[in-house]
């Protein structure tokens, strides 16, 4: 995990082959994706030069709902978001909010943290690195 409560990942996959996968991960679990945001084509859009970057914004309501509820602002982190960017060539890094880092954000009580975590232990997993983060 590097700092502010961020976990960054590596890809052992092209750009295109891990958000692919993670979409594809995301659809097979039933979570809902939100939206998908070419960030490199928005870039580009206004004249701007920026490495393959998109943003994934999913959640599933069933596990969201009852963190905002306990606190409405955990709704500014939720829904989740997952970063892939490639910021040299073949260097592909995947980044999201930890669980951990959500909850104590927003002071959610414990048996909440599995809401959030099972979305971290499905990207790693995705991505070949097993359930440890």
């Amino acid at each position: 995990m590097s700092s502010h409560g961020i976990v960054e990942l590596k890809s052992p996959c092209s750009f295109a082959d891990t958000v692919k996968r993670l979409l594809a991960a995301f659809s097979a679990k039933g979570i809902k994706v939100f939206a998908t945001i070419d960030q490199q084509a928005e870039a580009q859009a206004v004249g701007l030069a920026m490495p393959p970057t998109t943003l994934i914004v999913f959640g599933n309501p069933r596990a969201g709902t009852p963190i905002m509820l306990a606190n409405p602002r955990a709704g500014i982190d939720l829904p989740l978001k997952v970063l892939i960017c490639e910021l040299q060539p073949g260097h592909v890094e995947v980044m999201f909010a930890a669980a951990s880092e959500i909850i104590a954000r927003y002071s959610l009580p414990a048996e909440l943290a599995p809401n959030l975590a099972a979305a971290e232990h499905l990207i790693a997993a995705t991505l070949g690195e097993g359930a440890g983060t």
